[in-house]
């Protein structure tokens, strides 16, 4: 976990669940090339957690989803998941600020090379994108290499 962060406490996954934008991140192989990406959460009857990631290709305009299951690394009451979309392969899923109505969640991987920001809505204020700068770049993530991820019709231009 990078130093700095903390996995939010008196965390509630039934009120986590759901579909989430994803509004910014640092890139990452498994993301590259895709806008309008979206992450949808269901939970499963043996505790674990669905996990489908959505996004549109860049260059094709195609739909490409990966599907995953989670599962909490700790107390269930702490935001400090594990994710897997290769077998027995796990890892860090670290929500480390979380709006008080559920509205948006800053998400860490296990190091300061995975972030994302996430939001119930395909767009957010400038106020709470100043904050996840800030936040990032002060718990040393490369702020300043943000990829921020476009929605609706001009996230994909036509050829």
């Amino acid at each position: 976990m990078p130093e700095g962060v903390t996995p939010v406490g008196q965390f509630d996954v039934q009120r986590y669940a759901g579909k989430w934008y994803e509004i910014a991140r640092l890139d990452n192989r498994f993301e590259r090339g895709l806008t309008a990406i979206t992450a949808e959460y269901a939970l499963r009857d043996d505790g674990t957690i669905t996990v489908l990631n959505s996004g549109t290709s860049i260059e094709s305009g195609e739909r490409e989803s990966a599907e995953g299951k989670a599962r909490f690394a700790g107390p269930e009451d702490e935001a400090f998941l594990q994710v897997s979309f290769f077998g027995p392969f796990y890892a860090s899923y670290i929500v480390f600020e979380l709006g008080q109505d559920y509205d948006y969640a800053f998400v860490s991987g296990s190091d300061t090379d995975y972030l994302w920001l996430l939001a119930r809505e395909p767009v957010i204020s400038d106020t709470l994108k100043d904050r996840f700068v800030a936040r990032a770049g002060a718990l040393g993530f490369a702020a300043d290499k943000l990829v921020w991820v476009e929605h609706g019709a001009s996230a994909v231009s036509t050829k």
